[in-house]
């Protein structure tokens, strides 16, 4: 597996900082603008389904999602995204990343937009259109989480790639922020046009007709950002790194980045045999070889990522629980179905402006400087922290006059989630592994983030139920409460922190030098070193 570095590589990893790097951003970052908004606008309307779809005649509070349907409803589009992590993941390693990006993205904006249609007008066929839609949109915005991470890293230069990658991934943070925004404007704009008195007051008509509309909206407005883009995705090149390491046709790749870097770039026909891609390095992804060189580093990228989105999703899908629950949204009955989205989409839109956008770009500015090890160790750590500072004195934080300082250190976990662990467990699996297992490791490390994600998810919707069973949501059984819940997610994050050792540190490293598929050839001609040992901080083998 010794060679030389070829040219086109070089040429990518000293290129300077140019247009067709922010370029790259935007056409992968919208992607991911409509991946947030698609997967946590559900959270904004799915009280306003219960109302419409579930209330009863004469009951004292407005109608709820049931425990089952709740669940469907939220963590349909989570199973669909770990699918489509994997299957796109190990498409883009076969296929080429260019091919099955645009896939991605039209499945995304067509089931989105399909998302606020349904057969029929009764609960039961709404829901299962709605799930059905769901489950395929999570597929395409599965794919788009190792494509755009991989495009991005196999575009970047080794100096600036950190905040490359991790700038597309704060365009998530501007997806919650924009659909919360959006609900508040649609909202606002149906309560001026059909007022409506609270439920406690009018049961009946304090859930409009036009009601039914809005929830259909706020789902299918976040197809628009990405259609966008859909004809620039289909005109990038191939990434250099894939046509040359995977396909072997260094030709074509230096064709490819003469014209994106706009120079000229010599080829090196001689040199297609000392890529990864030849036969002298044809170990596979479940072999051997593999698990010595890269065991541990997809373990760590798979577990701290598999923990952290238990928090992660926990925190954002029923942040309007806790927030309910400390008295900062009020009660129910006391809005119309229509205020009751624009107080919830408000109170995210807060969270998103004041904690969510501002941590994934502190990232983005000093990932690398500070490195990736770094960021996710202190991310981890502070998020223990805060959580734990909410959990033990809940009760203190429960009486009128105290909900400030909560909604504060709520936000502060939120804020280094993203200025820690949620950008950087995205970020290392497109640094640190082969280009041929490139897009399937981070796929994989991103399915294991949303099989956490629907623990989070599903298990927090339940755990979170008071252990008063008088005290609990309709059809659901007693659980252990927010406060234990907060305590065990303090606990998850812990163990975050504790497998955070075993991901390899990148910052300032090519991506060939991470994954060993191309020696750095000293004077007399040396193969390279074991790829372990390639980082700042020693890793062991398994």
């Amino acid at each position: 597996m010794a060679g030389e570095n070829l040219k086109v590589l070089n040429a990518l990893d000293s290129a300077k900082t140019q247009w067709y790097h922010f370029t790259a951003i935007i056409i992968a970052g919208m992607g991911f603008f409509t991946d947030a908004y698609d997967l946590f606008c559900i959270s904004l309307v799915t009280k306003m389904l219960g109302r419409i779809y579930y209330t009863k005649p004469g009951a004292p509070k407005p109608g709820s999602l049931p425990p089952d349907v709740s669940a469907a409803v939220n963590g349909v589009a989570l199973c669909g995204t770990l699918a489509g992590q994997l299957f796109f993941g190990w498409l883009g390693d076969k296929l080429g990343r260019k091919k099955v990006y645009g896939i991605t993205l039209m499945l995304m904006c067509l089931c989105s937009i399909a998302s606020g249609l349904s057969f029929g007008h009764e609960a039961k066929s709404v829901m299962a259109t709605l799930c059905f839609f769901r489950f395929w949109l999570g597929f395409g915005i599965g794919g788009d989480y190792p494509l755009s991470a991989t495009i991005m890293s196999e575009y970047a230069n080794k100096k600036t790639r950190g905040a490359f990658i991790a700038a597309v991934f704060a365009m998530q943070g501007f997806g919650i922020l924009g659909g919360g925004v959006f609900a508040m404007i649609i909202s606002a704009a149906f309560d001026a046009k059909y007022p409506a008195p609270p439920y406690e007051v009018d049961p009946v008509a304090s859930t409009i007709p036009q009601a039914d509309y809005v929830w259909r909206i706020i789902l299918m407005a976040g197809a628009m950002p990405a259609l966008l883009t859909f004809y620039w995705r289909l005109k990038m090149p191939e990434t250099a790194r894939y046509t040359a390491l995977v396909a072997n046709d260094l030709k074509q790749a230096n064709a490819d980045m003469s014209k994106v870097l706009q120079v000229d770039i010599e080829a090196e026909p001689a040199k297609v045999q000392q890529t990864a891609g030849s036969p002298s390095s044809p170990y596979g992804l479940l072999s051997k070889e593999f698990l010595t060189r890269h065991g541990l580093h997809l373990l760590g990228t798979t577990s701290t990522w598999f923990l952290l989105d238990i928090a992660f999703y926990s925190q954002n899908l029923f942040q309007k629980d806790i927030f309910s629950a400390i008295g900062w949204i009020p009660a129910a009955k006391t809005m119309n179905s229509i205020n009751e989205v624009f107080t919830i989409a408000k109170a995210q839109t807060l969270i998103a402006l004041c904690s969510t956008v501002p941590g994934y770009w502190f990232t983005v500015a000093l990932i690398d400087r500070m490195g990736r090890f770094a960021i996710q160790l202190l991310g981890f750590t502070m998020m223990t922290a805060f959580m734990f500072a909410l959990a033990f004195p809940y009760d203190h934080w429960t009486q009128p006059g105290h909900h400030i300082p909560f909604v504060v250190m709520y936000s502060l976990t939120f804020f280094f989630a993203n200025f820690g662990p949620n950008a950087t467990t995205f970020v290392v699996p497109a640094e640190i592994f082969p280009a041929r297992f490139r897009s399937t490791c981070h796929g994989i490390s991103a399915a294991s983030g949303k099989l956490g994600a629907m623990v989070g998810a599903f298990g927090f919707l339940y755990l979170a139920q008071s252990p008063d069973k008088a005290k609990t949501d309709a059809g659901y059984p007693p659980g252990i409460g927010v406060k234990n819940s907060l305590i065990l997610l303090g606990a998850v994050n812990f163990l975050g922190f504790l497998f955070t050792f075993l991901v390899p540190e990148s910052k300032g490293k090519s991506l060939e030098e991470m994954s060993g598929e191309i020696g750095d050839m000293k004077e007399g001609g040396e193969e390279l070193d074991h790829p372990a040992s390639y980082n700042n901080r020693t890793v062991p083998v398994i």
